[in-house]
């Protein structure tokens, strides 16, 4: 999107340099990436992520200001996601937009979801560093947002998941952390920050505190980095040293109630230009006649699951009435090609990643490039020059 910098780095992109890119991103990682990884970065004009970032935290803020809004989110928390301890605000806040293209021919954000749970915040560090070192981009190119530095980055970060602890009394606390595809940045959060992983079935339980082995002695757990997704836990069943109702002696980043708390729920009640019309399933008495123009969304669900396009009288007759409330209607949003690559245009999603401090605070892009309807990496595997990609900030 900054043609100067889109031109110049498709001239010089070279094999060997993506081959060096990932070489150098394993070696930071230590384990295999797992994950497709964009041949290239993107830049966008600093104005465009500005605005996203203005543009989110007015939705969440208008949002968790709303008591109306607020009881019908509390309303869908299921009993046992509920528990003491819980933050004030939600720590990590991430919203999604596509690039769309207007009658007009501008290219504008649309709104594609918002969640109250972590992202990727120290691989997505880590691989716009990579990009900057092994394409030596111009120091325009500026990754975190909200006129953060790399230093200043990292040093936030720790504030926000370690604070006044000891980092080994600090987890990260995941299912089967060894085998998530979002491992890597597990292991960049223990490397970046001194959080390590721990199951949640391996956390021992006495009385009001919680333990764990680390380093061969048992360390007592102060602050969970909480990334166990509901709709996982759910769905398979993975056994819990603890119930998230008990009164433990343990503060939370990310407490699993405000996953539900602040969700695609939200979306309904949000009036901006930005946000696609919306209607919870429950509410809609009559369908539009063009379907094609509507995506039928499960509420609670991670990384694309259970999205249907085009939904069919079928596929909403398939939801019983009890059920209904848990899913959205949605007007499609309608990815505009915007980034030019050898492969041809590609579309890009924008993450913008928050953190709640004295504010919400964005802080990093995420980016994912496809060229299908689904722009999750899982959902572009075979293709090039697509998948898991950063993004750059590009001051005029």
């Amino acid at each position: 999107m900054i043609a100067a910098l889109r031109a110049r780095f498709n001239r010089e992109w070279t094999p060997a340099r993506h081959e060096a890119l990932l070489a150098r991103l394993t070696e930071r990682v230590g384990a295999p990436l797992g994950f497709t990884v964009s041949e290239t970065p993107c830049f966008f004009p600093a104005a465009l992520l500005d605005g996203m970032a203005a543009t989110g935290a007015t939705l969440v803020t208008s949002f968790l200001e709303n008591a109306e809004a607020r009881a019908a989110a509390e309303a869908l928390i299921p009993a046992r996601y509920l528990g003491p301890n819980q933050e004030a605000r939600p720590t990590c806040v991430q919203v999604d937009f596509g690039m769309v293209r207007e009658a007009d021919g501008r290219i504008t954000p649309r709104l594609v979801e918002l969640q109250a749970f972590p992202s990727l915040y120290a691989f997505q560090h880590t691989l716009a560093l990579t990009h900057r070192e092994v394409h030596a981009l111009p120091p325009e190119c500026v990754a975190p947002l909200g006129g953060l530095d790399d230093a200043g980055y990292l040093a936030l970060m720790r504030e926000v998941l370690v604070g006044p602890h000891d980092p080994a009394e600090v987890v990260l606390m995941e299912i089967a952390p060894e085998q998530q595809k979002t491992r890597p940045d597990f292991l960049l959060t223990a490397s970046l920050w001194g959080i390590t992983t721990v199951d949640p079935r391996d956390v021992i339980v006495r009385g009001r505190t919680l333990w764990r082995h680390h380093e061969g002695r048992e360390v007592p757990i102060r602050r969970i980095f909480n990334r166990v997704i509901p709709d996982e836990l759910e769905r398979t069943g993975h056994p819990m040293a603890f119930d998230y109702r008990d009164d433990l002696d343990v503060e939370w980043i990310g407490h699993p109630a405000w996953y539900f708390r602040l969700s695609k729920s939200a979306i309904p009640w949000l009036a901006h230009p930005s946000v696609p019309r919306t209607w919870r399933l429950d509410t809609v008495d009559a369908l539009p006649a063009d379907r094609a123009e509507l995506v039928l969304k499960p509420l609670f669900s991670f990384a694309g699951g259970g999205i249907v396009f085009a939904p069919t009288d079928a596929d909403l007759a398939a939801i019983p009435a009890a059920d209904r409330h848990l899913y959205l209607l949605q007007e499609k949003v309608r990815f505009a090609p915007v980034i030019d690559t050898p492969h041809g245009a590609t579309q890009a999603e924008v993450r913008i990643m928050y953190v709640w401090t004295d504010r919400l605070r964005a802080v990093l892009p995420l980016i994912r490039m496809g060229r299908g309807q689904m722009m999750g990496v899982a959902h572009n595997r075979g293709l090039a020059w697509v998948g898991a990609s950063a993004g750059f900030s590009v001051a005029p």
